[in-house]
């Protein structure tokens, strides 16, 4: 299970839509060179991101929303081979891990706030209760 750093501000704006998020103090105008936490698309826009780059991951061997990323498989020495796909793909793509929320070699955790075991994504018990 692995956690983006700082999420969206690991996407680098286009030069020319620098001005549309630029903000004012008392020092001068300034303008954001990556993404700020609070864009009305920001979140989509990263999703989009982490569609695309690990699309061919996806389903297979990864689940991704967003910042948090789940790298799945049984079998120790296939594991090892997806984490470094996942991880060729960070690199190519210049993101960055959060390394204390992140964990690996368990068999299974907290992820979106479902357990991820070896029989896969299940909700929680207490998310199955009805409350009224």
């Amino acid at each position: 299970m692995m956690d983006a750093s700082q999420g969206y501000h690991q996407i680098m704006l286009a030069p020319e839509d620098r001005k549309k998020v630029s903000f004012v103090t008392s020092e001068g105008t300034f303008c954001y060179v990556a993404m700020p936490f609070g864009l009305k698309n920001a979140g989509a826009t990263y999703q989009r991101l982490v569609d695309k780059i690990f699309r061919p991951e996806i389903g297979r061997n990864v689940e991704v929303y967003v910042d948090d990323m789940l790298v799945k498989r049984k079998k120790t020495e296939e594991h090892v081979k997806d984490l470094d796909e996942t991880f060729s793909v960070l690199r190519k793509y210049k993101l960055k891990l959060n390394p204390v929320k992140c964990a690996f070699g368990v068999q299974g955790g907290r992820f979106l706030g479902f357990m991820a075991t070896q029989r896969g994504i299940e909700a929680q018990s207490s998310q199955n209760q009805t409350h009224y």
